[in-house]
């Protein structure tokens, strides 16, 4: 029986300017061809598995175009078929969030239709190869916008795509490939993870967790915690409707103990490596432009190790699709943090960390969103600028369009008259000072810091305190929750930072 891969489907947005890969599966050594506008590729099954993949060379963009795949007992045919630029919308419940309940997003639905020029394609969420999942992967498709069909699009990935087929004057393709509540190590393969024996460690939390019992036993243990936690959350939103603004731990107390993400093993979706076989892989490698990548949030507790283990997870994804240049277009991490705890500056870590890999790695780029974080609230609805701060990266980095993508961000220092005068990247035209300038410290030699004041001086600030006389330190919203003071002329924040990595 003929089979193309799900991700193959009417509708659906091919890469413009590349090889194009088409696979999937049929008799063992059938001949199949693949027929897109002016090109035909012929290929041989494996006669192993009958597993064929046929690459096709560069297009132009088109529309409503038709691709045919065929070994000559069956024909699978894909009508509206666009060439334009595609990109994977990975990461965890920021990338995940919904247009329909972003800020804005009912507007933004009701102007939706297919002229828009975005195309929607969701890798299927199950968290286990199984039966039911193969079944259900066939029904999923790609979808052209609409108010009705766009509902539970990446809101982040929507507005990046709608100003990125603007600003080309192409259809763009979004693939889906996210999760909530998700560490970058359930989107990466085991042998990449343990390559390092920090990275390791969630393989090593994973493996003690599961050792020891069946696949049976761990499969009914995590069906027992689905049952419930789905009526956990059903007695939490109840609890909420009446008492809005009760504390997380009272819930808690009210309403049994939150359990989340449940018990480890090969059916919970937050375990290392296991979205990597069910997502990634089921999507890899069609041909794409990129990847846009906002996450980071549930690898807070070990933010040290965050660095390898980002920049390893690129390196996995690039490989996987053989090309090393691939663009990676990261969102860093906002301000945020609960009300009620204190501030660990984890999250500050995590976004350190994420600026170090767009300083390291080739072909990264990264939105500063420090900005649109929301005090108490994980979820941030205000996505728009997200989207179009990620598209600006797309267009300056990897489009070579001359627009202003980037706001400020910290070259280097000189010590001056009692302070530290900083330099800047991105500053040319000055900055825009919202309210009170705030977020500066300062130290001396015993890395004691104090808050700072700090002037403006056309393209550089200098910052200096009367409780360290000989200052050695700065760092600017070394936080994981305050004021966002300091911005680009473009609107674009500047950049959290710290002079030296040796600063505690």
């Amino acid at each position: 029986m003929l089979k193309c891969a799900a991700v193959f489907s009417n509708d659906m947005v091919l890469q413009r300017g590349k090889n194009i890969s088409i696979w999937g599966t049929c008799g063992e050594n059938d001949v199949v061809k693949v027929s897109i506008p002016e090109r035909c590729v012929s290929v041989k099954a494996e006669n192993d598995g009958g597993k064929w993949r046929a690459v096709l060379p560069p297009q132009e963009a088109c529309e409503n175009c038709t691709v045919k795949v065929e070994n000559g007992q069956e024909t699978k045919t894909f009508y509206n078929v666009a060439i334009g630029e595609v990109w994977i919308c990975g990461g965890q419940s920021n990338m995940e969030l919904e247009i329909r309940n972003a800020n804005g997003g009912k507007d933004l639905l009701k102007e939706l239709s297919p002229s828009c020029r975005v195309r929607f394609y969701y890798t299927q969420k199950k968290p286990m190869l199984c039966e039911e999942f193969y079944r259900d992967e066939e029904n999923t498709c790609w979808q052209t916008a609409s108010e009705q069909t766009s509902q539970a699009w990446s809101a982040v990935g929507l507005y990046f795509g709608l100003k990125l087929a603007k600003e080309l004057g192409v259809t763009v393709g979004l693939i889906g490939c996210n999760w909530g509540g998700t560490s970058a190590s359930a989107w990466m393969s085991r042998e990449a993870l343990s390559e390092d024996k920090d990275t390791a460690l969630y393989l090593e939390d994973y493996d003690k967790a599961v050792e020891g019992k069946t696949l049976e036993q761990c499969i009914k243990e995590y069906d027992e915690y689905s049952e419930y936690d789905a009526k956990w959350y059903r007695d939490y939103s109840k609890l909420l409707e009446e008492e809005p603004n009760i504390g997380w731990d009272e819930a808690q107390e009210r309403i049994g103990k939150n359990l989340f993400p449940g018990p480890m093993g090969p059916k919970n979706p937050y375990r290392p490596c296991g979205l990597y076989e069910t997502m990634l892989m089921r999507i890899c490698p069609y041909t794409v432009k990129g990847f846009t990548y906002y996450q980071g949030e549930s690898d807070d507790h070990r933010p040290d190790t965050y660095y390898k283990l980002f920049s390893r997870l690129i390196r996995q994804w690039r490989e996987d699709w053989q090309d090393d240049t691939l663009p990676f277009l990261m969102v860093q991490l906002p301000m945020f943090k609960y009300k009620h705890d204190p501030d660990y500056k984890h999250w500050a870590k995590i976004r350190e960390a994420q600026y170090r890999v767009f300083q390291t790695v080739k072909n990264t780029g990264i939105a500063v969103i420090l900005d649109k974080g929301e005090l108490d609230n994980i979820h941030p609805t205000d996505k728009r600028p997200v989207g179009e701060r990620l598209c600006l990266q797309a267009e300056k980095l990897v489009y070579g369009m001359d627009v202003d993508a980037f706001g400020p961000m910290y070259k280097s220092f000189v010590y001056k008259d009692g302070g530290v005068e900083l330099s800047f990247d991105h500053a040319e035209k000055g900055f825009d000072i919202r309210g009170d300038i705030c977020g500066f410290e300062i130290a001396g030699a015993d890395k004691k810091f104090y808050d700072a004041n700090a002037e403006v001086l056309g393209d550089r600030i200098f910052v200096y305190s009367e409780n360290v006389s000989e200052p050695k330190y700065v760092r600017y919203n070394y936080i994981n929750y305050g004021e966002v003071s300091v911005f680009g002329k473009n609107g674009i924040p500047l950049a959290p930072f710290r002079t030296s990595l040796n600063d505690c």
